[in-house]
C-alpha cells in the first residue's frame, strides 16, 4: 500500500491529499529516510511525520487496504508523540 494511503487508512492524518504534501515537503521518515507518498509501507517499518514542532514516530503493524475508526488504531503502534 503507498504511504500517503496508509497515513490516511490508519488515521495518522486526517486527509491522504495532506499526507500527499507531508511527503512532498519531506515531512514523513520512514526508517530513518525521507521518502515519497509512493512508498510502497511494509509490516516493521517506522514511519515519523514532523509537522510544526509535533512529531509521531509509529510503527507499522498491520498493512490493510481499509480499516474503520475502531480498528484503524490496531494497524500502528504509537512509539513517541511530542
Amino acid at each position: 500500500m503507498r504511504l500517503d494511503k496508509y497515513l490516511k487508512v490508519s488515521r495518522l492524518v486526517k486527509r491522504r491529499t495532506i499526507a500527499n504534501e507531508l511527503c512532498d515537503a519531506k515531512h514523513v521518515e520512514v526508517n530513518g529516510k525521507a521518502t515519497r507518498a509512493s512508498y510502497e509501507v511494509k509490516t516493521g517499518d517506522i514511519i515519523t511525520i514532523s509537522v510544526a514542532s509535533h512529531k509521531t514516530v509509529a510503527r507499522v503493524l498491520l498493512v490493510s487496504e481499509y480499516a474503520t475508526k475502531e480498528s484503524a488504531a490496531a494497524m500502528y503502534e504509537l512509539i513517541s508523540q511530542t
